[in-house]
């Protein structure tokens, strides 16, 4: 009897605690629940029995401990989705979930945030088109939706944000135009439903806080808005833009005129890599992006490359005529194995296999960079170091044994620059079912020396930080100018061309080996 009293008690007690949570705690739960796989047990500790979440990783909570004002879970390899339930933290400041592998659609229950100061979903890989419902978000100050899946349109209503300073949209599937004009459209329809935008301005024209923003490799058309000019042109770039003569680097015109969702799945074509994600592009990188933004790692280092290829399958494509390099002479098909076969210069250097590589890149998932000619997705190897990878996108027809040759001289007088501030080649892959052409590079995980100059907060970038990053850069130029025998010329050397790790040393990058 006296055992079946303390039962009673005990469970009675559990079932008070389970009661006692509050509403905030009961939505957090709810997050918790739509996260799938959580590899680093970071949601362990976030127990329903608790009366309040705030000693829960990741929360922050007011002073006096009455409310959650910040849901802080970045880089923790969470994969789900965004629970509805968020929009019940009424006093929320900061939502940062970036760089997880956070799916579906986002929630425009989050509309109701009224408090939220900083989104970021930026790094994971959200589809569906961003909710209007975010114009609900009035004292919003920085949006990162950037490196996901997102389609559709920007919303107009983002224009009625007063207090926005920040909008980072790019290398997502975005269609439509940058709204900008919000005195043509000065009303939007009141709708149905509790989440939704009443009528207000639209447009961004009518963000006055707006100093920063970037709309980079999405599927933009039309005219950029006047009213957004004072923004460095990079911003709108590989999009499909009317630029009026201001050499503004848009998307070739074949890749505009594709449906958004699918422009890549051409027909009769296995592309390198056998991946078609280039509207979702990378993150990134990443950083900020990514950057972690990296526009395209490495990118410039086959420059030379990627225009020859092209120049090549052009010209194959209009005189069916055999295709003549300068350096080499067309062989015969014998002599042409063996070129293939005989090309030492790539013996020691890592092989590393597609499967491998998919299994680091997450499915070729994570994109941080692209061209039309390569992909670039960052991963992880097994003794967890981050690398970034090239993949060349070229259909099979069009990959010849000169091309062959040539990839495999670039890997050989890559895999010879090793210095501690130039970006090193850990490897490469070449396999045939599927085609696979990759380059695997060491990964800079604190973005480029343009990105903190130009995008990260004032003082970021110490006095000591800066020189450490001159000098690396000085002695990274010795190395390649001096030391390499022949010499490796810088053919771009700006901010964009160096990488930086954590601790802000600089690495290299944006060199010919043409």
């Amino acid at each position: 009897m006296k055992a079946l009293l303390v039962m009673v008690v005990v469970c009675g007690a559990i079932l008070q605690g389970c009661s006692s949570i509050s509403d905030e705690g009961l939505a957090l739960l709810a997050f918790k629940d739509a996260i799938y796989d959580d590899p680093n047990a970071v949601l362990s500790n976030w127990n329903a029995l608790d009366e309040q979440p705030c000693n829960w990783s990741g929360i922050n909570c007011s002073p006096s401990g009455t409310s959650v004002q910040a849901l802080n879970l970045p880089r923790s390899s969470l994969k789900g989705f965004l629970a509805p339930e968020l929009g019940l933290l009424a006093s929320l400041q900061t939502l940062n979930l970036r760089a997880n592998n956070i799916l579906g659609a986002i929630p425009r229950e989050l509309g109701r945030l009224k408090n939220l100061q900083n989104l970021d979903l930026a790094q994971n890989q959200l589809t569906g088109a961003i909710p209007n419902e975010i114009g609900n978000l009035s004292s919003i100050a920085r949006i990162f939706l950037e490196g996901n899946n997102l389609a559709g349109s920007i919303p107009p209503e983002l224009g009625g944000l007063e207090k926005l300073e920040e909008l980072r949209l790019q290398r997502n599937r975005l269609q439509g135009t940058i709204p900008g004009d919000s005195q043509s459209m000065n009303m939007t329809p009141k709708l149905q439903g509790p989440y939704n935008v009443q009528g207000r301005k639209s447009g961004l024209c009518g963000s006055k806080q707006l100093k920063i923003a970037n709309f980079s490799y999405n599927f933009l058309v039309g005219r950029i808005p006047i009213c957004l000019k004072y923004l460095p042109r990079s911003i709108f770039e590989w999009n499909c833009l009317q630029d009026n003569g201001t050499n503004l680097h848009q998307r070739p015109q074949d890749q505009c005129g594709f449906n958004v969702v699918g422009w890549n799945h051409a027909p009769n074509h296995t592309w390198i890599g056998n991946q078609e994600q280039e509207a979702s592009e990378g993150r990134h990188i990443s950083k900020p992006l990514w950057l972690l933004p990296l526009e395209i790692i490495m990118g410039s280092i086959v420059a030379l490359f990627l225009v020859l290829a092209a120049i090549m399958t052009i010209f194959k494509r209009r005189t069916n005529a055999a295709i003549i390099i300068p350096w080499k002479k067309l062989l015969s098909g014998h002599e042409q194995k063996a070129l293939i076969t005989d090309v030492g210069a790539v013996n020691g250097v890592p092989v590393m296999s597609r499967a491998e590589l998919e299994t680091a890149c997450e499915d070729f998932s994570n994109v941080i960079g692209s061209s039309p000619d390569s992909m670039v997705y960052k991963g992880i190897i097994s003794q967890g170091t981050e690398i970034a990878v090239t993949s060349m996108r070229f259909a099979r027809e069009d990959w010849t044994t000169h091309l062959e040759i040539y990839f495999q001289r670039k890997v050989a007088d890559l895999a010879k620059l090793n210095h501690r501030n130039i970006v090193k080649l850990l490897g490469y892959c070449a396999e045939n079912e599927p085609f696979t052409r990759m380059l695997v590079f060491e990964y800079a995980s604190n973005g480029t020396l343009y990105e903190h100059l130009h995008y990260g907060e004032p003082g970021q970038l110490s006095w000591s930080a800066r020189m450490k990053i001159i000098l690396g850069v000085a002695h990274g130029l010795q190395y390649m100018h001096h030391e390499l025998i022949p010499p490796v010329a810088i053919m771009d050397l700006d901010s964009n061309a160096v990488y930086l790790t954590e601790d802000f040393s600089p690495k290299v990058g944006g060199y010919d080996l043409g």
